[in-house]
């Protein structure tokens, strides 16, 4: 939502002086991901107030899409709120930020048995914080360090229709269709089932839909079939100057999670997804550019047209001659045509 970040000083302000007084409604913990290597486990959650939030429907009119989104949107994270994280025995306490969020790792021992494998998140009791459940666990997602093959890929205009260039556009979609509502491009879930081999091949979406979105696009995915993967959004710590910029101001946390990924799977080489309607080509290209022999291919959606000037600047970036082509698609039929070519689906 575009007024979120003018909002945030006054949200941030009541949730703290609603906790001081003991005012503040049960708070819940929404788990956010989990997923490592053998030898290292990163999570993220978000501590937030309870908030009442019907199962989307294709049935839903657009006013109650609206009150929906509202109602995400309206909800207050909650700041300050001890939680104690449990993976294997291990506990540590960590503290929520302005926007609600904890994160950490955990760090593995190579011949530790995983049995069930999940993360445990419980509130540290306060008075004037009630929890909705005594604690919440997650699945832990974890891929050797060495597996041969991932797939990073964004969600906005990419598998999700969202027109991210044309802001009004964008806006009324988010808040007038639910997860059961919003489209995704023709075979797309396919193409994402043969990419990623059944399970087989880690998948990760890296998006600059910020935190709130999760649960729709958590949703919309389920009921798409698309398959999952961690969900690594954007904090919403977002600059003033920024907030008018399509997609909500620097895309610059896009290159560090990108980063982080091929430094915890240093043996993996990375299909790279993406649209060519934002900056999605360019970071691309620095991410060839500054990890030689890491990247596969690269396919672009060209949601609008690319320029002859766009191309050379890109060109320009990638000096290996070894270095795979960002190519350009129109449709997913022909981003399959050319993983066919390059051998990566049969």
């Amino acid at each position: 939502m575009i007024l979120r970040p003018f909002t945030f000083p006054f949200r941030y302000a009541f949730a703290v002086i609603k906790k001081k007084i003991g005012k503040l409604d049960t708070i819940k913990i929404e788990t956010l991901y989990a997923f490592g290597n053998e030898d290292k486990v990163f999570f993220k959650a978000r501590v937030v107030e309870s908030y009442k939030q019907s199962k989307p429907s294709v049935k839903k009119s657009y006013f109650q899409n609206i009150l929906a989104a509202i109602r995400r949107y309206a909800g207050s994270s909650i700041p300050n709120a001890k939680v104690e994280v449990s993976y294997h025995g291990e506990k540590i306490i960590l503290e929520s930020d302005a926007d609600g969020i904890i994160d950490g790792s955990f760090s593995i021992g190579r011949n530790e048995k995983t049995g069930k494998d999940n993360i445990s998140f419980q509130l540290v009791p306060e008075d004037e914080l009630k929890p909705e459940t005594d604690s919440i666990q997650i699945n832990v997602l974890r891929y050797h360090s060495d597996y041969p093959m991932g797939i990073i890929s964004d969600i906005d205009d990419t598998i999700l229709i969202s027109h991210a260039t044309q802001t009004g556009k964008k806006f009324w979609l988010s808040v007038s269709k639910n997860a059961y509502t919003r489209r995704p491009f023709p075979g797309v879930s396919n193409f994402y089932k043969e990419l990623g081999a059944g399970g087989k091949n880690p998948l990760f979406y890296v998006s600059s839909s910020d935190w709130n979105l999760f649960d729709m696009i958590r949703d919309f995915m389920d009921f798409r079939n698309i398959p999952v993967g961690p969900l690594l959004l954007k904090d919403l710590h977002v600059d003033l100057k920024n907030i008018l910029k399509s997609g909500g101001g620097s895309h610059q946390h896009k290159i560090e999670k990108i980063k982080m990924l091929l430094n915890l799977y240093p043996g993996m080489r990375f299909i790279l997804i993406g649209d060519s309607g934002q900056h999605d080509p360019e970071i691309y290209a620095e991410i060839i550019a500054d990890h030689p022999g890491r990247v596969i291919a690269v396919y672009i959606r060209e949601i609008k047209p690319i320029t002859q000037q766009r191309r050379k600047l890109l060109k320009a970036k990638i000096e290996d001659p070894k270095a795979p082509d960002v190519t350009f698609v129109k449709d997913t039929h022909e981003m399959i045509s050319y993983a066919k070519t390059h051998k990566i689906i049969s």
